[in-house]
Protein backbone atom coordinates (compact mmCIF):
# COMPACT_ATOMS: atom_id res chain seq x y z
CA UNK A 1 0.00 0.00 0.00
CA UNK A 2 1.72 3.21 -0.96
CA UNK A 3 2.48 5.79 1.49
CA UNK A 4 0.00 8.53 2.22
CA UNK A 5 1.28 11.79 1.09
CA UNK A 6 0.50 15.10 1.97
CA UNK A 7 0.67 18.70 0.00
CA UNK A 8 2.61 21.15 1.48
CA UNK A 9 2.43 25.20 1.46
CA UNK A 10 5.28 27.19 2.78
CA UNK A 11 4.11 29.99 3.02
CA UNK A 12 7.21 33.32 3.63
CA UNK A 13 8.99 30.44 1.19
CA UNK A 14 11.76 32.80 0.55
CA UNK A 15 12.80 34.10 3.76
CA UNK A 16 14.95 32.36 5.60
CA UNK A 17 13.08 30.39 8.10
CA UNK A 18 11.20 28.89 4.52
CA UNK A 19 14.04 28.13 2.98
CA UNK A 20 14.97 25.14 5.72
CA UNK A 21 11.43 24.21 6.17
CA UNK A 22 12.20 22.92 2.82
CA UNK A 23 15.37 21.06 3.23
CA UNK A 24 13.98 19.57 6.74
CA UNK A 25 10.92 18.38 5.01
CA UNK A 26 13.38 16.36 3.06
CA UNK A 27 16.08 15.50 5.53
CA UNK A 28 13.65 13.95 7.65
CA UNK A 29 11.69 12.36 4.49
CA UNK A 30 8.42 13.79 5.18
CA UNK A 31 5.91 12.13 2.95
CA UNK A 32 5.41 15.46 0.58
CA UNK A 33 2.86 15.04 -2.50
CA UNK A 34 3.45 18.70 -3.82
CA UNK A 35 5.54 21.47 -2.42
CA UNK A 36 4.05 24.68 -3.27
CA UNK A 37 5.73 28.56 -2.06
CA UNK A 38 3.82 31.65 -1.76
CA UNK A 39 5.35 34.58 -1.35
CA UNK A 40 4.46 38.48 -1.67
CA UNK A 41 3.22 40.06 -5.55
CA UNK A 42 7.32 41.08 -5.39
CA UNK A 43 8.90 37.34 -5.56
CA UNK A 44 5.89 35.58 -7.53
CA UNK A 45 7.07 34.13 -10.71
CA UNK A 46 10.44 33.60 -8.89
CA UNK A 47 12.22 29.41 -9.73
CA UNK A 48 13.11 28.58 -6.20
CA UNK A 49 15.86 25.91 -6.37
CA UNK A 50 14.46 23.32 -3.66
CA UNK A 51 15.05 19.82 -2.55
CA UNK A 52 12.03 18.67 -4.34
CA UNK A 53 13.41 20.74 -7.11
CA UNK A 54 12.31 23.49 -9.07
CA UNK A 55 9.57 25.43 -7.49
CA UNK A 56 7.36 28.18 -8.89
CA UNK A 57 6.72 31.04 -5.88
CA UNK A 58 3.04 31.65 -6.44
CA UNK A 59 1.28 34.71 -4.85
CA UNK A 60 -0.13 34.51 -1.77
CA UNK A 61 -3.59 33.87 -1.27
CA UNK A 62 -5.88 31.93 1.31
CA UNK A 63 -7.91 29.98 -0.64
CA UNK A 64 -4.63 28.76 -2.66
CA UNK A 65 -3.29 27.78 0.79
CA UNK A 66 -6.50 25.74 1.82
CA UNK A 67 -5.59 23.38 -1.31
CA UNK A 68 -2.86 22.04 0.79
CA UNK A 69 -2.84 19.37 3.93
CA UNK A 70 -0.15 21.58 5.84
CA UNK A 71 1.02 24.88 5.98
CA UNK A 72 3.87 26.59 7.29
CA UNK A 73 3.74 30.14 8.20
CA UNK A 74 7.67 31.97 8.04
CA UNK A 75 5.92 35.31 8.01
CA UNK A 76 4.97 38.13 10.72
CA UNK A 77 3.05 38.27 13.16
CA UNK A 78 0.57 41.10 11.60
CA UNK A 79 0.23 38.65 8.48
CA UNK A 80 -0.26 35.53 11.26
CA UNK A 81 -3.00 37.35 12.76
CA UNK A 82 -4.66 38.63 9.68
CA UNK A 83 -4.60 35.48 7.48
CA UNK A 84 -3.61 32.16 9.77
CA UNK A 85 -7.56 31.79 11.09
CA UNK A 86 -8.82 31.51 7.83
CA UNK A 87 -6.22 29.19 6.31
CA UNK A 88 -6.84 26.69 9.04
CA UNK A 89 -10.94 26.85 9.08
CA UNK A 90 -13.14 24.10 8.54
CA UNK A 91 -11.57 22.06 5.32
CA UNK A 92 -8.33 23.63 5.05
CA UNK A 93 -4.83 22.63 5.94
CA UNK A 94 -3.07 22.68 9.33
CA UNK A 95 -1.38 25.51 10.08
CA UNK A 96 2.23 25.79 11.84
CA UNK A 97 2.69 29.34 12.42
CA UNK A 98 6.43 30.72 13.16
CA UNK A 99 5.81 33.98 14.36
CA UNK A 100 4.55 35.38 17.82
CA UNK A 101 1.17 36.11 16.69
CA UNK A 102 -0.99 33.06 18.70
CA UNK A 103 1.74 31.69 21.06
CA UNK A 104 -0.26 33.47 23.60
CA UNK A 105 -3.60 32.24 23.15
CA UNK A 106 -5.38 30.08 25.71
CA UNK A 107 -7.23 28.73 21.95
CA UNK A 108 -3.93 27.89 20.22
CA UNK A 109 -1.17 25.14 21.70
CA UNK A 110 2.20 25.92 21.71
CA UNK A 111 4.19 23.37 21.02
CA UNK A 112 7.94 21.41 21.40
CA UNK A 113 7.28 18.33 20.31
CA UNK A 114 9.64 16.15 22.41
CA UNK A 115 8.03 17.94 25.43
CA UNK A 116 3.93 18.10 24.67
CA UNK A 117 2.98 16.91 21.56
CA UNK A 118 0.26 16.13 23.34
CA UNK A 119 -1.14 19.44 23.13
CA UNK A 120 -0.80 19.71 19.26
CA UNK A 121 -3.66 16.78 18.62
CA UNK A 122 -6.57 17.94 17.55
CA UNK A 123 -5.96 21.81 16.71
CA UNK A 124 -5.94 23.09 13.16
CA UNK A 125 -3.51 26.10 14.13
CA UNK A 126 -0.87 25.37 16.26
CA UNK A 127 2.07 27.90 17.37
CA UNK A 128 5.68 27.29 16.96
CA UNK A 129 7.41 28.75 20.14
CA UNK A 130 10.55 31.61 20.23
CA UNK A 131 13.74 30.36 19.19
CA UNK A 132 15.26 30.70 22.17
CA UNK A 133 12.46 29.32 24.29
CA UNK A 134 12.46 25.98 22.21
CA UNK A 135 16.50 25.70 22.73
CA UNK A 136 16.44 26.60 25.77
CA UNK A 137 13.84 23.61 26.96
CA UNK A 138 15.21 20.89 24.89
CA UNK A 139 17.44 20.68 28.06
CA UNK A 140 15.44 22.25 30.26
CA UNK A 141 12.52 20.20 30.09
CA UNK A 142 14.45 17.05 30.98
CA UNK A 143 16.33 18.31 33.94
CA UNK A 144 12.90 19.67 35.38
CA UNK A 145 11.39 15.89 35.42
CA UNK A 146 14.71 14.83 37.01
CA UNK A 147 15.09 17.46 40.20
CA UNK A 148 11.90 20.08 39.36
CA UNK A 149 12.18 23.91 39.23
CA UNK A 150 11.96 27.17 41.49
CA UNK A 151 13.36 29.47 39.69
CA UNK A 152 15.97 30.10 36.45
CA UNK A 153 18.07 32.60 35.19
CA UNK A 154 18.87 32.53 31.62
CA UNK A 155 21.43 34.72 29.78
CA UNK A 156 20.93 34.48 25.71
CA UNK A 157 23.94 35.20 23.15
CA UNK A 158 21.56 35.31 19.77
CA UNK A 159 23.13 34.97 16.63
CA UNK A 160 22.10 37.25 13.75
CA UNK A 161 20.12 34.88 12.13
CA UNK A 162 17.14 35.56 14.37
CA UNK A 163 16.84 38.60 12.42
CA UNK A 164 15.93 36.48 8.87
CA UNK A 165 17.99 37.06 6.33
CA UNK A 166 18.25 40.80 6.33
CA UNK A 167 20.08 40.08 9.80
CA UNK A 168 22.59 37.61 8.73
CA UNK A 169 23.36 39.79 5.59
CA UNK A 170 23.66 43.28 7.34
CA UNK A 171 26.66 40.80 9.56
CA UNK A 172 28.10 39.82 6.66
CA UNK A 173 28.37 42.95 4.87
CA UNK A 174 29.06 45.21 7.93
CA UNK A 175 32.10 42.77 8.59
CA UNK A 176 33.35 43.16 4.95
CA UNK A 177 32.55 47.17 5.20
CA UNK A 178 34.34 47.48 8.59
CA UNK A 179 37.51 45.76 7.24
CA UNK A 180 37.72 47.58 4.73
CA UNK A 181 38.07 50.83 6.84
CA UNK A 182 34.23 51.94 5.82
CA UNK A 183 31.70 53.46 8.18
CA UNK A 184 28.91 50.08 8.87
CA UNK A 185 25.38 50.93 8.50
CA UNK A 186 22.37 49.47 10.55
CA UNK A 187 19.32 49.06 9.73
CA UNK A 188 18.21 46.33 11.24
CA UNK A 189 19.74 46.07 14.85
CA UNK A 190 19.49 49.28 16.82
CA UNK A 191 23.64 49.74 16.59
CA UNK A 192 26.42 48.15 14.06
CA UNK A 193 26.68 44.60 15.39
CA UNK A 194 30.37 43.47 13.96
CA UNK A 195 32.82 43.14 16.99
CA UNK A 196 29.74 44.58 19.33
CA UNK A 197 27.20 42.99 21.58
CA UNK A 198 24.06 44.29 21.87
CA UNK A 199 22.07 44.07 24.93
CA UNK A 200 18.86 44.60 22.87
CA UNK A 201 16.66 42.57 21.14
CA UNK A 202 12.64 43.61 20.32
CA UNK A 203 10.82 46.47 22.61
CA UNK A 204 11.35 47.29 25.57
CA UNK A 205 8.59 46.78 28.29
CA UNK A 206 7.26 48.90 30.75
CA UNK A 207 9.34 46.41 33.62
CA UNK A 208 12.32 47.13 32.06
CA UNK A 209 12.96 43.91 29.93
CA UNK A 210 12.52 43.37 26.28
CA UNK A 211 9.71 41.63 24.86
CA UNK A 212 12.11 38.73 23.56
CA UNK A 213 13.54 38.13 27.35
CA UNK A 214 9.95 38.22 28.25
CA UNK A 215 8.79 35.71 25.58
CA UNK A 216 11.27 33.26 26.80
CA UNK A 217 9.64 33.48 30.18
CA UNK A 218 6.08 33.22 29.01
CA UNK A 219 6.51 30.40 26.81
CA UNK A 220 8.51 28.47 28.56
CA UNK A 221 5.93 28.22 31.44
CA UNK A 222 3.13 27.83 28.96
CA UNK A 223 4.98 24.88 27.35
CA UNK A 224 6.09 23.30 30.90
CA UNK A 225 2.19 23.97 32.06
CA UNK A 226 3.90 26.13 35.61
CA UNK A 227 1.86 29.05 34.97
CA UNK A 228 4.41 30.91 38.11
CA UNK A 229 8.08 30.03 37.37
CA UNK A 230 10.32 32.68 38.06
CA UNK A 231 12.01 32.90 35.37
CA UNK A 232 14.50 36.00 34.37
CA UNK A 233 16.13 36.21 31.04
CA UNK A 234 18.51 39.10 29.48
CA UNK A 235 18.64 38.48 26.00
CA UNK A 236 21.70 39.80 23.82
CA UNK A 237 22.93 39.94 19.94
CA UNK A 238 26.38 39.34 19.62
CA UNK A 239 28.00 39.01 15.67
CA UNK A 240 27.45 35.48 14.93
CA UNK A 241 25.58 34.76 11.98
CA UNK A 242 23.42 31.23 12.89
CA UNK A 243 23.21 29.57 16.25
CA UNK A 244 21.87 31.09 19.34
CA UNK A 245 23.80 30.17 22.99
CA UNK A 246 22.20 30.43 25.91
CA UNK A 247 23.69 30.59 29.79
CA UNK A 248 21.56 29.04 32.44
CA UNK A 249 20.98 28.86 36.13
CA UNK A 250 18.32 26.89 37.97
CA UNK A 251 17.63 26.67 41.54
CA UNK A 252 15.60 23.42 41.48
CA UNK A 253 13.99 21.68 44.25
CA UNK A 254 15.58 18.50 44.82
CA UNK A 255 19.38 18.06 45.20
CA UNK A 256 21.13 17.66 42.06
CA UNK A 257 23.08 14.75 41.09
CA UNK A 258 25.51 15.81 37.79
CA UNK A 259 25.72 11.56 37.02
CA UNK A 260 21.65 11.34 36.52
CA UNK A 261 21.71 14.94 34.78
CA UNK A 262 23.76 13.92 32.38
CA UNK A 263 22.24 10.61 31.83
CA UNK A 264 19.31 12.80 31.69
CA UNK A 265 20.41 14.41 28.79
CA UNK A 266 22.15 11.91 27.10
CA UNK A 267 18.98 9.98 26.27
CA UNK A 268 16.58 12.79 25.79
CA UNK A 269 15.97 12.98 22.35
CA UNK A 270 17.01 16.16 20.14
CA UNK A 271 19.73 17.07 22.79
CA UNK A 272 23.83 15.94 22.20
CA UNK A 273 25.43 16.77 25.81
CA UNK A 274 29.10 18.21 24.35
CA UNK A 275 30.80 18.53 28.22
CA UNK A 276 34.76 17.52 27.96
CA UNK A 277 36.32 20.76 29.21
CA UNK A 278 39.63 19.17 29.65
CA UNK A 279 39.93 18.45 25.74
CA UNK A 280 38.10 21.33 25.12
CA UNK A 281 34.93 20.17 23.59
CA UNK A 282 31.99 22.36 24.99
CA UNK A 283 28.59 24.06 23.12
CA UNK A 284 29.77 26.20 20.37
CA UNK A 285 27.85 28.11 17.75
CA UNK A 286 30.22 26.98 15.53
CA UNK A 287 29.62 23.02 16.15
CA UNK A 288 26.15 23.59 16.56
CA UNK A 289 25.55 25.68 12.97
CA UNK A 290 23.50 23.56 10.76
CA UNK A 291 23.09 20.47 13.39
CA UNK A 292 19.11 19.16 14.47
CA UNK A 293 20.13 18.56 18.31
CA UNK A 294 20.84 21.21 20.67
CA UNK A 295 24.46 20.96 22.31
CA UNK A 296 24.77 21.14 26.34
CA UNK A 297 27.75 21.31 28.20
CA UNK A 298 29.46 23.26 31.05
CA UNK A 299 27.45 21.22 33.61
CA UNK A 300 28.19 22.08 36.94
CA UNK A 301 26.66 22.54 40.19
CA UNK A 302 26.11 26.30 41.22
CA UNK A 303 27.51 28.02 43.85
CA UNK A 304 24.63 30.39 44.45
CA UNK A 305 22.15 27.80 45.14
CA UNK A 306 24.44 24.93 46.82
CA UNK A 307 23.11 21.75 46.55
CA UNK A 308 19.44 23.09 44.47
CA UNK A 309 21.32 24.81 42.07
CA UNK A 310 23.65 24.22 38.28
CA UNK A 311 24.90 25.81 35.92
CA UNK A 312 25.07 24.95 31.86
CA UNK A 313 25.48 26.13 28.13
CA UNK A 314 23.18 25.61 25.34
CA UNK A 315 23.87 25.84 21.87
CA UNK A 316 20.86 25.18 19.07
CA UNK A 317 20.54 26.42 15.64
CA UNK A 318 18.20 29.47 15.41
CA UNK A 319 16.83 28.36 12.23
CA UNK A 320 16.19 24.40 12.58
CA UNK A 321 16.05 23.61 16.26
CA UNK A 322 14.50 27.24 17.15
CA UNK A 323 12.16 27.32 13.98
CA UNK A 324 12.05 24.96 10.93
CA UNK A 325 13.39 21.52 12.40
CA UNK A 326 10.41 22.30 15.41
CA UNK A 327 8.01 23.18 12.62
CA UNK A 328 8.29 19.97 10.87
CA UNK A 329 8.21 17.81 13.98
CA UNK A 330 4.45 19.07 14.33
CA UNK A 331 3.80 17.94 11.23
CA UNK A 332 5.30 14.96 12.09
CA UNK A 333 3.56 13.97 14.92
CA UNK A 334 0.17 14.88 13.42
CA UNK A 335 0.75 13.27 10.48
CA UNK A 336 1.04 10.11 12.85
CA UNK A 337 -2.32 10.75 14.33
CA UNK A 338 -3.62 11.33 11.03
CA UNK A 339 -2.29 8.02 10.10
CA UNK A 340 -3.37 6.50 13.42
CA UNK A 341 -7.14 7.67 12.97
CA UNK A 342 -7.56 6.79 9.04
Amino acid sequence: MAEKTYDIAVVGATGAVGVEVCTCLKDRNFPVGKLRLFASERSAGKVMTTPYGDVTVEVFSVESVRECAFAFLAVSGTFATANAPAMAADGGPIVIDNSSAFRMSAKVPLVVPEINANAAKGSRLIANPNCTTAILLMALAPLVKLFGLRRAIVSTYQAASGAGAPGMNELTDGLKDKLAGKDIKNEVFAHPLPFNVIPHIDTFQENGYTKEEMKVTWETRKIMDMPDLPLSCTAVRIPTLRAHSEAVTLETEKPVDLDAMRKALEEAPGVRVVDDPANLKYPMPLTSTGDYEVEVGRMRKNDVFGDCGLDFFVCGDQLLRGAALNAVLIAEALAEEIKATA
